[in-house]
């Protein structure tokens, strides 16, 4: 068997193993098995490309998975949950950035490349990789606190970034040549500059509020973009992985929308989130019942089921080991105890499956909001860890702000108990009636410090 037939067969084995890990991320149970297997696909794919291409002998080849594997691996026991979501904001923009190095290399490298399907796949891998890489830098920005979390917006945003998104197309044109005798180096540099601005003007006017839909349909754009450069060096694998992650990560983004009640485009030109106009003055002004540690575990020790709804707040105080220890002190004593997780809960996709997991929470305890809406009616307590906007009745209200958005159901159970700092509003900037009702006690403190308080609390029971 010759060297290209065997490089084509690892091709192929690395394609179907990319779809069978992306098949078993579907499922909690079995996502960390397909993440392991589509992480080794890929490592087959880049091998077969370097030795197929001699850019380097196997001395190099082993040093660089030791390196790579080694920081890899120290970045992924030090990151805290908290930052996750940031971390797959920097792995979008390294995956969209290394996309467009790609087609500006070839492209420099064949700068006459004129209007083609290989010239047209090097501009949209240059766009798209290039916006990935500056949007999802500034989608690290909001999410780490380095600049405001609040929509940025100015007079004429949308009209701006659609004349920008025209003139880059254009510009495109020009560089291929359509419009002949212009230099094509040049116009590419230009063509390159307003894709990276494009990335950051398409980011600062979403609010912390979408950051999980944001991080989803980058991580899509990454994909597109990798698609692009496989189409630009001829490349079959990594068309396919490329499309793979695009296209699941448009359903996912489309999953989240429907999570919210709002279109994509809603999302990405609303200017909605943040905290920016709340009227701080009127925010717990109202009435309502505290609890302390003794009382909740009270309430939760003497009944028959218990639903916990954990919202970013958990994440923030990593307080997920403490929960657990909770969970099953409550079943020792004969508690049904759930799990309901709200599919825009925390700051990324599957933020509070991943959360939940580390703590070793079984996955056949996690339910999804359309799996236990209807159970928080016949449900004896609720207690909610950190979530805020997931659980705000407003959203049946037409006039609210998050009308329509799909919401755990959690106002329905006999009693509810909120873990929260303080009653400062979510990321949707609105004050949460459900704090105020007759049937909510408010545990105030530190998530973790009143989770260690509760666990002790509980033991004590008779």
């Amino acid at each position: 068997m010759n060297a290209d037939i065997l490089v084509e067969l690892t091709y192929l084995l690395s394609a179907i193993l990319f779809v069978v890990g992306l098949k078993r991320l579907q499922s909690p149970a079995t996502a960390r098995g397909g993440n392991a297997l589509a992480s080794f696909a890929m490592l087959l794919a880049i091998i077969a490309t370097l030795v197929d291409t001699d850019i380097l002998g196997w001395t190099g080849i082993l040093g660089g998975v030791a390196l790579g594997g080694i920081i890899g691996g120290i970045a992924a026991r030090k990151v805290e949950m908290t930052s996750m979501p940031e971390m797959v904001g920097i792995f979008n923009a390294f995956g969209g950035g290394a996309s467009a190095l790609v087609a500006v290399a070839e492209f420099l490298n064949s700068p006459t490349v004129g209007m083609s399907t290989a010239g047209v796949s090097m501009l949209l891998g240059t766009v798209i990789g290039g916006l990935t890489f500056t949007g999802s830098f500034v989608a690290f920005a909001k999410l780490k606190g380095l600049i405001t979390g609040n929509p940025i917006t100015f007079p004429g945003q949308n009209a701006t970034n659609g004349v920008l998104v025209l003139g880059t197309l254009a510009l495109g044109a020009m560089t291929l040549g359509v419009f002949g005798g212009q230099d094509p180096a040049t116009l590419f540099y230009i063509f390159c500059g307003l894709s990276l601005l494009l990335g950051v003007l398409m980011v600062i006017p979403i609010g912390g509020a979408d950051m999980p839909v944001v991080i989803s349909l980058l991580n899509s754009y990454s994909g597109l973009a990798a698609s692009a450069a496989g189409f630009v060096i001829g490349n079959m694998v990594l068309i396919i992985s490329g499309a793979l992650v695009g296209a699941s990560g448009l359903i996912l983004t489309q999953l989240m929308c429907k999570g919210m009640n709002r279109s994509l485009a809603n999302v990405v030109f609303g200017g909605f989130g943040g905290t920016a106009g709340v009227d701080r003055a009127q925010i717990g002004k109202r009435p309502v019942m505290r609890a302390d540690a003794e009382a909740v575990a009270a309430e939760l020790g003497y009944v028959n089921s218990v639903v916990v709804v954990p919202g970013y707040g958990l994440a923030v105080a990593q307080a997920q080991h403490e929960l657990r220890k909770v969970g099953d002190l409550l079943e020792e004593r004969g508690v049904d105890v759930k799990y309901a997780i709200h599919p825009v809960a925390g700051r990324m996709p599957g933020h509070m499956n991943v959360l939940l997991a580390e703590a070793d929470v079984s996955y056949e305890k996690l339910y999804d909001l359309d799996e236990i809406n209807d159970d928080f009616a016949k449900t004896d307590a609720v207690l909610i860890v950190g979530a805020n906007d997931v659980v705000n009745p407003a959203a049946r209200d037409p006039q609210s702000v998050i009308a329509g958005m799909p919401i755990l159901d959690v106002d329905k159970a006999r009693r509810v108990i909120v873990m929260k700092r303080s009653l400062s509003p979510g990321f949707a900037g609105i004050d949460n009636d459900l704090f105020y009702s007759d049937k909510t006690l408010m545990f105030f403190g530190d998530a973790k410090n009143s989770m260690s308080d509760l666990v002790r609390e509980v033991r004590e029971l008779a």
